[in-house]
């Protein structure tokens, strides 16, 4: 990036017009996203199912998809998951407006056949530096899961029997793989 270059808030990126992209805003640089083809939205559609009647079911929080979480200040950074969950105690008593401010509980990406696995790595460590309690990529093409969680290990899941157990961070939710890619 040039040394001159503009960089933008938080505030700046919720007026952006709407088109057909995506928006993120790491360290106060837009970052533009392609609209996601139909394997990616499948999955999303299918975790949003499994995670979201769970989690109101059970009524421990919310689930949301493509919500602009603002991670940092000056300057600005906002992910916006493909899916995450923000527990109960944290949801706020009065209707939101513009991005969550702070970290979801829980972020879920689902890998696009352009997504770099550089970026992704970038990503999982901020949004884990930044205080999210659990990061899952999914990737629909390999049919894989990992999980990463603060000062743990990385998992792997491969098989459609293995269980995606997050336990920690949605109590008393896993679902296997298969139910993900079936």
């Amino acid at each position: 990036m040039p040394a001159d270059a503009r960089l933008f808030t938080a505030e700046e990126l919720e007026k952006f017009p709407e088109d057909d992209y995506r928006y993120e805003l790491v360290e106060g640089r837009v970052v533009r996203m392609s609209p996601v083809g139909f394997q990616h939205g499948h999955t999303v559609v299918r975790l949003t199912i499994l995670l979201g009647a769970y989690v109101q079911n059970m009524a421990l929080g919310a689930v949301v998809t493509e919500v602009g979480f603002k991670l940092a200040s000056n300057p600005d950074t906002v992910r916006g998951p493909d899916l995450a969950f923000i527990r109960q105690a944290r949801l706020p008593a009065q209707d939101l407006r513009g991005f969550w401010e702070g970290p979801p509980d829980l972020a879920i990406e689902v890998l696009s056949p352009d997504d770099r696995a550089t970026e992704i790595r970038a990503k999982v460590e901020q949004y884990l530096e930044r205080g999210v309690l659990a990061v899952v990529v999914v990737d629909p093409h390999d049919q894989t899961i990992t999980i990463q969680r603060r000062s743990a290990p990385l998992v792997t899941l491969t098989a459609s029997d293995d269980r995606l157990d997050l336990d920690d961070v949605v109590p008393g939710f896993s679902c296997s793989v298969g139910e993900i890619f079936g």
